[in-house]
């Protein structure tokens, strides 16, 4: 393996690294200047703004879209019925079919445009989008798997339908319902289109939430296209730390859907 094949590798090994050291170090300011990009025309550089700005960004889409998904879904799956449900399904439907770039131009005009600036909070919006259906129709149908005599046998007991669903329904189908979570979180990870409209990007540090900041999706698209070498060999070691979260995602997915992870009962 020549050296520009190695590059890569390398650069994937000290993003993993620096992401390490951001989030359980705190380094000194000089040295926590050299994670970011380098100027145009220099070679070297990191990517830990890119990685730091992903991860709030992905949190901010968490926030957004999975509590929406999870109670549309136990409404859907719980208490709808006829036109009100159909609605909805068609609309998740609808929404999960929808091109992330025409998502991106609606996060645009609802959050961009009123505060005349890209946000860290405009692409956590756009993002939390596109988590909704999946999580919301995923959710929902792992909740209809639940088998009818768990809600008759908790309902004869005398609890409430809304403590049937909290202590019966819901903790029989928590494999899947985390299962479901992990995968539309995995399926916006790497999602640049929105990010465009909303993050924009940022080859520093992002200062709150009303900034904008940089992504690795960005990162890479903006760096393959560039006429630079070194630009390129960055690209690809962000990809390949991008394809690595998004590959240990749908793994821990499947573990859990396979086996189960132990839940403490009270």
């Amino acid at each position: 393996m020549d050296a520009w094949q190695e590059a890569p590798w390398r650069q994937a090994s000290s993003a993993m690294q620096l992401a390490l050291s951001v989030a359980l170090a705190k380094p000194s300011q000089p040295k926590f200047e050299r994670l970011l990009p380098k100027p145009v025309g220099e070679v070297g550089g990191g990517m830990a703004n890119a990685i730091v700005g992903s991860a709030k960004l992905l949190l901010l889409a968490c926030l957004l879209g999975v509590p929406i998904g999870f109670f549309g879904a136990i409404y859907l799956a719980e208490f709808s019925g006829g036109t009100v449900a159909f609605v909805v399904r068609y609309a998740a439907d609808l929404l999960n079919g929808v091109p992330s770039i025409v998502i991106g131009i609606f996060a645009y005009s609802l959050v961009v445009l009123p505060f005349k600036h890209f946000s860290t909070l405009a692409g956590g919006f756009a993002l939390g989008l596109m988590m909704i259906p999946i999580t919301l129709r995923s959710t929902e149908e792992f909740l209809r798997a639940v088998p009818r005599a768990l809600r008759e046998g908790a309902m004869a007991l005398g609890a409430s339908k809304w403590k049937t669903i909290a202590s019966v329904v819901v903790p029989a189908a928590y494999r899947g319902i985390l299962t479901a979570v992990l995968l539309a979180f995995a399926r916006v990870a790497g999602e640049t289109a929105p990010l465009l409209f909303t993050a924009f990007g940022n080859r520093f540090w992002a200062h709150g939430w009303l900034e904008p900041t940089a992504s690795l999706p960005v990162m890479i698209f903006t760096y393959a296209i560039a006429p630079y070498d070194d630009w390129h060999r960055q690209a690809w070691a962000a990809g390949l730390v991008l394809l690595g979260l998004i590959l240990i995602i749908n793994i821990v997915a499947r573990v859990i859907l396979s086996r189960g992870v132990a839940v403490p009962r009270t």
